[in-house]
């Protein structure tokens, strides 16, 4: 992250344009955003990484926008902003390069470390809260897919002081056990 020059940005939405094209082309090297439109976009959680990491100064108009606006601001738009950005964040700090995820629920494509630009994401992520609740057959489903893909499913799970657990989730099979349950109700 030391080697991240400090890049200016302008906020649309949550997104912030990039207009640079020496920062842009930077930014692309290290796996940040992506262009929508012809312009150059980071994410909110790419945003509130740099953000966090004073490596983005982002502003809406004249006006300086910072971290904690930005989160609210995002918030609003999607409650699960701050989960993440956490997940976001961790991974970046562990070497990833980080994309937003693509259908099935997921919430981010990993790259192998090295690997990104050559080959495809190796991973995907679904972020949880801990305590947080999903259905069994719909969490089976996303597996499946995936898999069938050729990625590897990752739950990401938060724990409530803020640190990321990571599970690798495999192929789960649940079988209806009908027939012991009618025996064991026959009169």
């Amino acid at each position: 992250m030391e080697d991240t020059p400090v890049v200016e940005g302008t906020l649309i939405s949550n997104h912030a344009q990039i207009s640079n094209k020496e920062m842009i082309h930077e930014l692309e090297l290290k796996g940040y955003g992506e262009f929508e439109n012809n312009e150059f976009i980071l994410k909110f959680f790419e945003s509130l990484y740099l953000l966090y990491c004073a490596k983005l100064i982002l502003k809406k108009g004249k006006k300086k926008i910072d971290f904690d606006e930005l989160l609210n601001i995002c918030q609003k738009q999607d409650p699960e902003t701050l989960t993440k950005f956490l997940i976001y964040r961790d991974l970046r700090n562990r070497g990833y390069v980080v994309k937003d995820g693509f259908g099935f629920g997921s919430d981010f494509r990993v790259y192998e470390r090295g690997h990104f630009g050559e080959k495809g994401a190796k991973f995907l992520i679904f972020g949880l809260n801990e305590g947080q609740q999903e259905k069994m057959g719909h969490l089976q489903k996303k597996i499946e897919q995936i898999t069938q893909m050729g990625k590897e499913p990752i739950i990401a799970v938060i724990e409530r002081r803020g640190e990321v657990i990571y599970y690798k989730i495999n192929r789960m099979n649940f079988y209806e056990n009908k027939s012991r349950a009618e025996k064991t109700f026959e009169i």
